[in-house]
């Protein structure tokens, strides 16, 4: 007597990254700077963004790049986690292992590249894991590059891409290709494959030692002028 036949099973569903929309975050921002009490012109100031573009971006009507959604975030003492936790899903203090499972990161499309944000459930982390898709294929202008306080890692997981630096440095990075750098400096990243670059990346927070050489930089007086 033949075997019985196994029923198929049935292939998985693809597990499709939350998107962020950018009204979503609009209300966000837009939140942080209301509990604040704070004017447009006010946050500007604080973080070096201007009015336009935090009015349009509180209006959903415009993507950030990093260096404008982190430096907003630090003005606005907003956690990554706050700013790009999944949608309808409160983000909780950082106190033992968190789990991103396939595909359930969130995605956030910024100016030339996409975020997929990994443990937005954690507040208070001093790492912000991201899984990205670099767009850019060129450099348009100085605008492009990004600055941030803390240290930079970057893996490519496919595809390759170059890193330009403000200093005219150029480093090309292939497939298992790395790279750790000062995120200060001003960087940004291109694809060169035909296929858009796929990296894996990990961006820290500003260290103890870094604050405080910034800290005393700025405190330390002007050098006096000699008189002529």
């Amino acid at each position: 007597m033949p075997a019985a036949k196994q029923p198929r099973a049935r292939p998985r569903a693809a597990r499709v990254p939350n998107t962020l929309d950018r009204a979503t975050f609009g209300r966000r921002l837009r939140a942080a700077r209301k509990h604040f009490g704070w004017t447009l012109a006010h946050l500007a100031q604080l973080s070096g963004v201007s009015i336009t573009t935090i009015s349009r971006a509180e209006r959903g009507q415009l993507a950030l790049s990093y260096e404008k959604f982190s430096a907003l975030g630090r003005a606005l003492r907003m956690d990554f986690g706050s700013m790009f936790a999944e949608a309808g899903v409160a983000a909780t203090p950082f106190v033992g292992p968190v789990v991103t499972r396939a595909g359930k990161g969130v995605v956030y499309r910024g100016v030339s590249f996409s975020y997929e944000f990994l443990g937005t459930s954690a507040l208070g982390k001093q790492m912000s894991p991201i899984v990205g898709t670099v767009h850019a294929r060129r450099i348009e202008g100085p605008e492009d590059f990004a600055r941030h306080p803390g240290e930079e890692f970057v893996y490519v997981l496919s595809g390759s891409m170059d890193v330009h630096f403000e200093d005219g440095k150029v480093v090309r990075l292939r497939r298992g290709d790395a790279l750790y750098f000062d995120s200060r400096v001003g960087h940004a990243y291109v694809s060169v494959s035909r296929p858009l670059a796929k990296v894996i990346g990990v961006v820290t927070s500003e260290s103890n030692m870094m604050r405080q050489a910034r800290e005393v930089e700025s405190a330390a007086p002007a050098p006096r002028r000699k008189a002529a």
